[in-house]
Formats: structure tokens, sequence, C-alpha cells
């Protein structure tokens, strides 16, 4: 089963997004900010990040970069309601960028397709 890390300070969008993706069959985990990303992304190996860009204490596209230098091949979607981030060049290091919606339709098309082309590591069976 494919891990999907979900970070968004909103709480409503992780709770929708998590039960959204858990029914189209991924296991999801949730973050509310990026304190301890890293960590978080080396010791529960997702093998996607969906990643908001505007949070109240990181800017998504600062830890974009710092996932990068971490773990370059983990795919990451950049998830925000403000469609006028994709012109900045940070965010070309995402693999997909999705301006938020009611409708998960496009997220879900995007995870879909990041999955089928990563080259991830696979988690751990310990």
């Amino acid at each position: 089963m494919k891990k999907i890390l979900i970070v968004d300070d909103e709480e409503v969008i992780r709770m929708l997004y998590a039960e959204e993706l858990e029914d189209e069959g991924y296991s999801v985990i949730t973050a509310d900010s990026g304190y301890g990303l890293i960590e978080l992304i080396a010791r529960e190996k997702p093998h996607l990040v969906v990643l908001d860009i505007k949070m109240a204490e990181h800017h998504g596209l600062d830890l974009l970069q710092d996932i990068r230098k971490e773990f370059y091949n983990i795919p990451v979607i950049l998830c925000s309601a403000y469609s006028s981030f994709k012109g900045d060049l940070k965010s070309v290091a995402a693999d997909y960028y999705v301006v938020k919606s009611a409708d998960l339709t496009e997220l879900k098309q995007k995870i879909k397709m990041a999955l089928e082309g990563s080259i991830w590591h696979k988690p751990s069976t310990e």
C-alpha cells in the first residue's frame, strides 16, 4: 500500500484529503506544519508528499527545497489555493502543482501519475 504524507496547516483540508485518499486505497499520514518534516519523512518513508504552500509557520516552497536536498527522488505535489505560485522558480522543483478545490479529481490524478513514475524507495517492512 502506497503511503502519502499530507502537509497542510488547515485541519479540515488534512481530514478531507486523508479520508478521500484512504478511500482510494492509500495509507495517509498528516502533518500540520513543516516543523520536523525532514525527520518525519525519514521515519515514515512516504511514497509521496502533498505540500501546502502558504502555512502559518512555514512556507511550502522553502520546505520543498529542504525535501529536495534530503530526498530528491520523492514525488512532491504542491497543493495551494493560490495559482500565483506556479510562476515561482522554487515551484519547479515539485513534480506537480494543483490548485486546491473541493473536487479532488485533479489531485488524485496527479498523485497516481507521480506514483507511477516514482523511483522513490519502498518503505521497510520492519
